[in-house]
């Protein structure tokens, strides 16, 4: 199976900065390469677009999204986002009727922090593109994959639930 990861940044990416003090989302792949390391029967293509906190996010910033996926040959995509934004940019995304399978994920704590996380939603995104699923947009986290306008971020709980 061939699948083309974007990787947009999010709190997935983010690493410590000792110069700084602060956590930073890093133009690069680190995260993603640790993960894919174990995944021997898929193809991957790793496109790096933006490498932001979600929360920075502009609308243009979904629009270069939006083209990415456009733009990507393969119908199985998976995107790393930042989870505070990630209803916009699926539902931009799912708004264009783009006719492939586009996985969002991401992750609470950087993979940096607890690798737990991370591992599972993306993991869980790459068995649900290896399944028998229909072309659309859906999010992967905390343990469901569902259509991207069905799955809410609580953030009192801290945790992803699905839309009652």
């Amino acid at each position: 199976m061939k699948v083309t990861i974007i990787n947009t940044g999010g709190t997935f990416n983010k690493r410590y900065n000792p110069i700084k003090g602060q956590l930073e989302v890093p133009a690069d792949n680190i995260a993603l390469e640790k993960i894919i390391a174990s995944c021997f029967n898929v193809d991957f293509e790793i496109k790096t677009v933006v490498s932001k906190d979600s929360l920075d996010m502009t609308d243009s910033d979904r629009e270069e999204i939006c083209e990415a996926v456009k733009n990507t040959k393969n119908e199985n995509i998976i995107i790393i986002h930042g989870t505070d934004t990630v209803h916009l940019t699926s539902a931009l995304i799912k708004e264009q009727k783009i006719e492939k399978k586009i996985v969002f994920t991401g992750a609470m704590v950087p993979m940096s922090i607890d690798e737990v996380e991370a591992t599972m939603n993306f993991s869980q995104a790459l068995g649900f593109l290896n399944a028998d699923v229909k072309n659309g947009t859906y999010i992967s986290m905390h343990g469901v994959v569902v259509d991207c306008s069905k799955l809410v971020k609580d953030r009192q709980k801290g945790q992803f639930l699905i839309k009652e």
